[in-house]
């Protein structure tokens, strides 16, 4: 009696509880399947029900499904989920209304381009393909799908460029009730430079992460040090991420050989790793070489443990065409490592702003970084040396933004912004529709 009793309390809690259908293309190795990740263990019972939905990872890039396994989070596969267009496309689109008819959500929460369009087009099926649609009552659901980054430039032709643009502003201003942005610089890239979206239909929530895994990163300096023979005299600067194209590997290889060049007698205590790994590693790999690299870089591959690498290097370096808030810089940041980046997408807002009013040079110093021009080597090389050359700015640096991300990046705070985003749409609709006159995309139907 005792068990129906206790079976019967836990269906009633899942029966009330919030109901969250979150999307995503793949859980390939990166920030977006961390935070998908985070946000379905985070958002769970009594108050929520999360289902993660993701596709599979294709041949050739990292799968960090192990992630999910670790916190507990079961997602719930669709094979013909990618990330190219396909026809498969349609199949998915299928696929995920079905699932949204069984799951009856109150919220489908789509990450990334690919399910951003897939799980959005399945909504609109969801919301409006009901009898009750005819008496002007579709389906209680509403939908939110946030930007890591944008494919707006630099990762394909015009064409298809333009061809994604327009599918963006067709469903934002037709199904989709918030937009959520990870700084107020892809905001304003997004909604005011590509004209994505309503102004009023933004929300920027920062990314958190768990920051307990770094604490007392001191005490773990030495563990990738000591695989790497490095000596206490070696500065190790260091570059995170896949190794594809939009992360520009080429351009971090041309600034380390232009480094050496120039600034020969300090280059030979400085060593360059790349950490990750990915379909363009051979070729980078003969770059290396052909500059004259082959003892100065070291292909370290994919890690798990980045509490033990980020300690283990004096400077963490991102060359990015593109990005939304890069992970790699805030998980550098949470180990007090000074970083220096192109400054592309929310990297502008990361760094914060810079120390002097000159502002002409090829590099400019700024609060929690050093920020370069995308593409210019010439003036990472010139950045590097500045960094490499004076301790005490790396220190002062790496503090700054120690403290910062302690301030804005927690997993917790990431939590209770998305709850209120979520309880704001499910109560009144789009936040703000009233107070900036206008009409919501969706009719409001809670």
């Amino acid at each position: 009696m005792n068990d129906r009793k206790q079976i019967k309390n836990q269906r009633s809690k899942i029966a009330n509880a919030t109901k969250i259908v979150r999307v995503i293309a793949r859980l390939n190795v990166g920030g977006p399947a961390k935070h998908v990740v985070w946000l379905t263990q985070g958002l769970s019972a009594p108050q929520f029900d999360s289902l993660l939905i993701a596709g599979f990872v294709p041949p050739g890039e990292e799968d960090m499904g192990y992630f999910a396994t670790e916190l507990g989070v079961a997602p719930l596969f669709v094979s013909e989920m990618s990330r190219e267009i396909s026809l498969k496309d349609a199949i998915t689109v299928w696929k995920l209304y079905r699932l949204f008819r069984r799951e009856q959500p109150d919220i489908v929460h789509t990450h990334t381009a690919k399910a951003g369009t897939v799980g959005r087009l399945a909504g609109t099926l969801y919301r409006w393909l009901t009898p009750a649609t005819l008496l002007g009552r579709p389906r209680r659901c509403r939908f939110v799908h946030t930007y890591h980054g944008h494919i707006f430039h630099s990762y394909y032709g015009p064409a298809k460029t333009r061809l994604f643009l327009t599918i963006e502003k067709m469903l934002a201003r037709l199904a989709t009730d918030r937009i959520v942005v990870i700084s107020e610089q892809q905001r304003r890239e997004i909604n005011e430079e590509f004209a994505v979206g309503r102004a009023r239909q933004f929300a920027v929530i920062p990314l958190g992460l768990d920051l307990g895994v770094y604490a007392n990163w001191q005490e773990r300096r030495e563990t990738l040090r000591k695989e790497l023979n490095a000596d206490a005299n070696d500065i190790l600067v260091g570059i995170v991420g896949r190794l594809t194209e939009i992360k520009n590997h080429e351009l971090f290889l041309q600034a380390a050989a232009l480094f050496k060049e120039q600034f020969g007698p300090v280059a030979a205590r400085v060593r360059f790793l790349v950490i990750g790994d990915g379909h363009l590693r051979s070729k980078l790999e003969l770059q290396a070489q052909a500059s004259g690299l082959a003892d100065d870089v070291t292909f370290v591959g994919s890690r798990r443990d980045p509490e033990n690498f980020y300690p283990a290097l004096d400077i963490v370096a991102l060359t990015s065409r593109n990005e939304g808030t890069p992970l790699t810089l805030i998980e550098a940041m949470a180990n007090a490592r000074p970083v220096i980046s192109t400054a592309v997408g929310g990297v502008v807002d990361l760094l914060g702003d810079p120390l002097s009013a000159n502002n002409d040079g090829p590099f400019i110093v700024c609060e929690r970084g050093v920020r370069v021009r995308p593409d210019d080597a010439h003036g990472f090389a010139a950045g590097l040396a500045q960094l490499i050359g004076n301790e005490s700015l790396r220190r002062e640096i790496g503090e700054r933004g120690l403290q910062f991300v302690l301030a804005h990046y927690s997993k917790e705070r990431l939590l209770v912004d998305i709850k209120t985003l979520y309880a704001d749409l499910l109560t009144r609709g789009i936040v703000a529709t009233h107070e900036s006159g206008g009409k919501p995309p969706f009719p409001t139907t809670s």
